[in-house]
């Protein structure tokens, strides 16, 4: 069972945060990317490089996953997410997270990553590569404002 928990950037500490995720939007859709090896679809995101702040984090994963050239990013929230993942190990092990929106205004013609293509989307996937927490996330911003 996997537990996704919201609270304050300023309550956890700089250091922990690993990962920068981002729900994004342009024109009233949804952005959402599609990895070379997978079928499913996520939201932008990634691992924290070494020097790097959690917003250049943030910044750098939205332009290599998407495109994105011209954006506003905003940060919603820390998570933490404990249980058994593709990262966490065991069902004790717990990694944490900073939560974005996005307003994108333009993306490049062509991707450079390891995402195969993007998909704006009126409508939420069915087929989500982390269904156990990418909903969560999206829910989380919703109730906090952050989404219409």
């Amino acid at each position: 069972m996997v537990e996704v928990r919201f609270c304050e950037q300023e309550k956890i500490e700089d250091s922990l945060l690993a990962f920068a995720v981002i729900l994004a939007r342009t024109e009233g859709k949804w952005v959402f990317c599609k990895h070379r090896e997978r079928d499913t679809y996520e939201v932008p995101g990634g691992h924290r490089e070494k020097g790097e702040s959690i917003l250049e984090t943030a910044r750098r994963e939205l332009r290599e996953e998407t495109g994105a050239i011209d954006f506003r990013l905003k940060p919603v929230c820390a998570y933490s997410v404990k249980g058994k993942t593709a990262v966490n190990k065991g069902d004790e092990d717990e990694s944490f997270g900073m939560l974005f929106v996005a307003d994108i205004f333009s993306f490049e013609k062509e991707l450079h990553s390891e995402i195969e293509k993007i998909v704006l989307s009126e409508n939420l996937p069915s087929n989500w590569t982390y269904p156990d927490i990418q909903p969560k996330l999206l829910a989380e911003a919703t109730r906090r404002g952050y989404l219409g």
